[in-house]
């Protein structure tokens, strides 16, 4: 059996915020701020790419079905449908890719960047890694944890802890429920027994 090669994207001027976050899940996109629509459809067809885009008519013009038209303004629901749409979950990898060229990142030591980031970041972080195409340099900094937040809650494991969290506490409100009316009883009881008294 083959194994399944998640497919590769080019990625219209009005979906940068989308072409980014492909990126940082580990997917090969293409992206140009500026790009003609004719250069645009040659390049997805050239490379063998799917072209996403929120202009309708630039969807149509893509005869080959390799295309996605983009539903949403908004970014995370953007993400959700490429993500469903190519059932692509299992191929997240997440900051594995440049952001701005989209090369693939190569680890590196710390003395090769020991001139290229600022001092306190080389004495605090043990791993880098960097791009071979535009030499930028990448890092787990106190940014990362944004990013997982929001990674995790476009796959939906955010939304699946507040329902437990919700769960919880409704547990909570139950067992004091249960506990308070045990109390109850109890008093009744004793009530009972002091007038029996």
């Amino acid at each position: 059996m083959r194994e399944k090669i998640p497919p590769r994207f080019a990625v219209d001027c009005m979906l940068g915020k989308l072409a980014k976050w492909l990126r940082i899940l580990g997917f090969d996109t293409v992206y140009f701020s500026r790009i003609q629509d004719e250069e645009l459809l040659a390049l997805a067809r050239r490379e063998g790419r799917v072209l996403l885009t929120r202009d309708y008519h630039l969807s149509l013009r893509m005869r080959d079905k390799q295309v996605v038209f983009i539903e949403s303004d908004a970014w995370p629901t953007q993400l959700r449908q490429v993500l469903n749409r190519f059932q692509l979950r299992d191929f997240i990898k997440p900051y594995s890719r440049c952001l701005e060229c989209n090369c693939l990142l190569q680890p590196t030591s710390r003395e090769a960047v020991r001139q290229l980031v600022p001092h306190y970041v080389y004495t605090q972080v043990k791993e880098f890694s960097i791009c071979p195409c535009c030499s930028r340099v990448y890092w787990r900094g106190t940014h990362f944890q944004d990013m997982e937040r929001k990674i995790a809650a476009i796959l939906g494991e955010e939304g699946s802890a507040e329902a437990k969290k919700g769960n919880r506490k409704r547990d909570i409100r139950k067992n004091r429920g249960a506990v308070t009316k045990r109390i109850e009883q109890k008093s009744q009881l004793n009530r009972n027994n002091n007038k029996e008294k």
